[in-house]
């Protein structure tokens, strides 16, 4: 059996979808899966071992670049590759538009949201089988569910990321325990502030623990150095490839992080990870995983009032064993 998951976008969804993968190679033993996807995520989906091809889509890319014909080239070399495949199911879960007129490029039955639950309901006027999935439940059992109903399996199967983390050594990591912090986010209100995240880091080098800061623009790249300088133990490295981040994260004691899709990665790599929330609601897209993973704070407009440090160390400590 032939399978094609369509998830676009961004790095949050994506990885919220891997255990829709994981799903699949259990309950239909010997599936092929692959995965239609924006290409810079691309590196995510082929971390799954389930994942036979990963095909980008170069979409994000064409929209910020119309009148580039080497854009184009890689668009309709992706197209191509996709119209001319043929599934058996070809299974959309984010519920777009967008993903919907992609889902429709292969051959073969598409499945989706009904009008009710998608995000964007027109997009269930592209589906050949449609699932009313309830909105008021996290985005990974959401996937999840949609999944069993397409495929007529049920739902008992314990949530599995899928991910182990690359092998290969990261270059320059840590020698000494250390905690990641991703404090950087794509919106002002999510994120948490600087000098709250020099105090934590101030108090995990007391405990002889040493903190990384990831970045991805160089506004963040800033961020990270202004921080780092008030923290003796604290590593700023070079600007990391998904896949680099995932040697770094992998590797980590913990993760602390704002509502960004690198916190979800920790998560799904097995990593302790600390969410740390202001506006957004993570009950339905916070992190999501088992034993070591913590949300604080959401839910609220008030970004004058985010997740003090005391509540944040009590929650990593817990996580660690670090006295208090």
């Amino acid at each position: 059996m032939r399978v094609l998951l369509v998830k676009l976008s961004s790095l949050g969804d994506v990885i919220h979808n891997l255990p829709v993968a994981s799903d699949l190679a259990r309950a239909l033993p010997g599936v092929e899966i692959d995965w239609a996807i924006e290409a810079p995520y691309a590196e995510i989906a082929a971390m799954h071992p389930a994942i036979t091809n990963v095909i980008g889509v170069p979409l994000r890319a064409l929209k910020k670049n119309l009148s580039s014909s080497a854009a184009w080239r890689r668009f309709l070399a992706a197209r191509k590759q996709l119209s001319n495949q043929r599934y058996d199911a070809i299974l959309d879960t984010q519920g777009l538009i967008k993903s919907a007129w992609i889902s429709c490029w292969s051959k073969g039955p598409v499945y989706g949201h009904a009008s009710a639950s998608a995000r964007e309901p027109f997009a269930a006027r592209f589906y050949d089988h449609t699932f009313d999935i309830a909105r008021a439940m996290h985005a990974v059992e959401r996937n999840r569910l949609l999944a069993a109903r397409a495929f007529g399996y049920s739902l008992d199967l314990p949530l599995n990321y899928g991910l182990t983390g690359p092998k290969a050594e990261l270059v320059g990591s840590p020698s000494t325990p250390t905690v990641v912090f991703l404090h950087a986010t794509s919106r002002a209100d999510k994120m948490w502030p600087k000098q709250n995240w020099i105090e934590l880091g101030s108090r995990l080098n007391a405990a002889n623990i040493a903190v990384t800061l990831p970045w991805g623009t160089e506004a963040e790249h800033d961020v990270s150095q202004r921080i780092a300088e008030k923290i003796p133990q604290a590593v700023v490295p070079a600007k990391l490839s998904l896949t680099a981040a995932a040697q770094l994260l992998a590797r980590a004691a913990a993760v602390v992080g704002v509502d960004t899709g690198l916190a979800h990665l920790a998560v799904a790599l097995g990593r302790p990870t600390i969410g740390i929330y202001l506006t957004t609601d993570p009950a339905l897209t916070g992190l999501h995983g088992g034993a070591g993973i913590m949300n604080l704070g959401g839910g609220t407009r008030d970004v004058s009032n985010p997740p003090p440090v005391d509540l944040v160390w009590r929650a990593l400590t817990s996580q660690i064993g670090v006295a208090r």
